[in-house]
């Protein structure tokens, strides 16, 4: 969870500052709580991100939702999901969406300019080379080809990936700590985002407070209000003003995250760079 690492810098520097002498925070969304920021900021973005590259890319996957569940219905359906995307035969094609969600987000999060390794190895530019597997004349018509086409830029662009995918192969929840953020986004760090309009190439949804997943895992109710309470928000500026300085504030618009970022200066102390076209660097 880089960005936490960000957003975790600004807070230390704002709640320490004779420890810390500043802090750099690239892609912290401090302002992705309470009502601060619009729920649907992450997912326009990430719908951006592919937009830009093609249209008919965005539309692939905004249609591919409606499209994989009515295939699943359908008598030899869910064989031919699992052929089309080379799935194990223990997994469900239930989590087919969510396994290409994470792909088209994870890859919008890390599409540097340079080939990385970050949470896969993956190519320069990766949202391109995703929409350029996808319009590849080689899928022709076939929508399923070409979104496994494109996911295979993320799960795998090194070739070396197993002859089936599993759903639960996941490096980013296993290496990276995901499973410790679900204990912090049923405590204190509750995030109204997730939501999705009509443009957008997600299922359109509202974000709502739910804390039905919290209490049975942990028996424990979130704070949603805390952060705010604790770092300020609805006055940022004043508050930032008041107690803090000395933190760089780095967002690239391609990134997700910047939805809740700092984008413009606050004082000559607490500066934000942006860059326009450009992704936030972990």
């Amino acid at each position: 969870m880089e960005w936490l690492v960000a957003v975790l810098a600004a807070w230390f520097r704002l709640k320490y500052p004779h420890v810390a002498i500043g802090a750099l925070a690239s892609s912290a969304p401090i302002l992705d709580f309470d009502d601060l920021t619009s729920p649907y900021s992450f997912a326009s973005i990430v719908t951006h991100d592919f937009r830009s590259e093609s249209e008919s890319c965005y539309r692939v996957i905004k249609e591919s939702y409606d499209l994989i569940t009515h295939t699943a219905t359908q008598p030899g359906g869910v064989e031919k999901l699992r052929s089309s995307f080379h799935l194990c035969k223990k997994e469900d094609v239930d989590s087919l969406s969510g396994w290409l969600d994470t792909a088209w987000i994870y890859t919008a999060m890390t599409d540097y300019p340079t080939p990385s390794n970050f949470l896969q190895p993956m190519p320069a530019y990766p949202v391109r080379e995703m929409c350029r597997a996808m319009d590849d004349p080689k899928t022709g018509n076939d929508s399923f080809a070409k979104l496994f086409a494109a996911a295979s830029v993320y799960y795998n662009h090194s070739g070396t990936a197993p002859a089936c995918f599993g759903f639960g192969d996941d490096y980013y929840s296993e290496e990276l700590g995901a499973n410790g953020w679900n204990w912090q986004a049923c405590t204190e760090m509750v995030m109204p985002q997730g939501a999705s309009d009509e443009e957008s190439m997600f299922p359109v949804s509202a974000w709502s407070f739910d804390n039905s997943s919290c209490d049975p895992i942990y028996n424990i109710s979130p704070r949603p209000h805390w952060i705010t309470t604790h770092f300020g928000g609805h006055k940022i500026e004043q508050v930032l003003r008041r107690f803090g300085s000395n933190i760089i504030f780095f967002n690239g618009l391609r990134d997700p995250w910047s939805g809740g970022g700092v984008l413009h200066n606050i004082s000559s102390t607490i500066v934000a760079i942006v860059a326009e076209k450009g992704e936030s660097l972990f």
